[in-house]
């Protein structure tokens, strides 16, 4: 099977799961579904393509850890999200975005996740072009992926129940969380997650240059820093949290560095004289 038809096929099937994620979502009322079905997809399809055989005539050991990898990743990510969601709690970019579009949401939401499923498209290929690395046997830096992508996932797992223990705390209701690894980012499961992604570039890349397609694997860290960074990720959840705690989150957003893991450092002194 050549890469081309596999693309396609990838393609097709990630379009048609996420036209599902948007009727669930709309059917149930709940777009937290949509995020939940869109990480099962990544992973679940990242690893097919991973072991669907293209020049090799057998499965490969590296074939093999890299579909596991993506299916951890996958599972770890998809279920909590799917567990949050069935509780009640929903993702506030979505009610952005339903209050922003108005009576075109349903039509403009359903681009917008075929935009998702180009996304999930690139981020498979990099988990297709780590997996069928032609290099014989596992390398040391295929167990420097391994440990990468094993740190990534820990970090995100992490950084989600210290958020969710702080929510659950009556105490806390209408504070900001920033204590432990939310006190190093304000966005530390962001920056986890785009740092798994550098496991499958790791493992992708031959400096030899006997496996030159290995380097498109670096689209992987590279589109996850920009959506999160840039586009569907911090924005818009900055935006919700400026209009809903207010004085409170631009003190955090003056303390704590939005991305990047750091020390905390004092507030500024603005134009107007407040500390915020």
């Amino acid at each position: 099977m050549t890469a081309s038809i596999v693309m396609i096929a990838l393609a097709a099937c990630l379009s048609a799961t996420m036209m599902g994620a948007w009727l669930v979502a709309l059917r149930s009322g709940r777009s937290g579904w949509i995020d939940a079905i869109w990480s099962f997809a990544t992973g679940g399809f990242g690893a097919a393509v991973a072991l669907v055989p293209l020049a090799e005539t057998q499965l490969s050991v590296r074939q093999l850890l890299v579909a596991a990898l993506a299916l951890a990743w996958s599972l770890r990510l998809g279920i909590h999200i799917a567990v949050r969601t069935a509780r009640g709690g929903d993702d506030p970019r979505y009610r952005q975005l339903r209050e922003e579009w108005g009576d075109a949401f349903r039509l403009r939401l359903f681009w917008f996740l075929q935009i998702q499923a180009l996304v999930a498209l690139a981020l498979a290929l990099s988990i297709m072009l780590a997996a069928h690395n032609p290099a014989p046997g596992l390398r040391a830096s295929d167990w420097i992926g391994v440990a990468i992508l094993i740190a990534a996932v820990a970090g995100e797992s992490i950084a989600d129940r210290q958020l969710s223990a702080f929510r659950d705390d009556p105490a806390n209701k209408g504070r900001v969380c920033d204590i432990r690894l939310w006190g190093m980012s304000r966005h530390p499961n962001y920056f986890f997650e785009w740092m798994g992604w550098f496991a499958y570039a790791i493992i992708a890349i031959d400096f030899s240059g006997a496996y030159p397609w290995g380097w498109l694997a670096l689209a992987g860290p590279a589109l996850m820093y920009w959506l999160l960074v840039h586009a569907s990720g911090i924005p818009p959840l900055e935006a919700h949290m400026l209009r809903s705690r207010g004085p409170a989150f631009r003190d955090y957003q003056h303390r704590v560095n939005a991305f990047w893991p750091g020390p905390q450092h004092a507030a500024q002194a603005h134009d107007n004289g407040d500390i915020r």
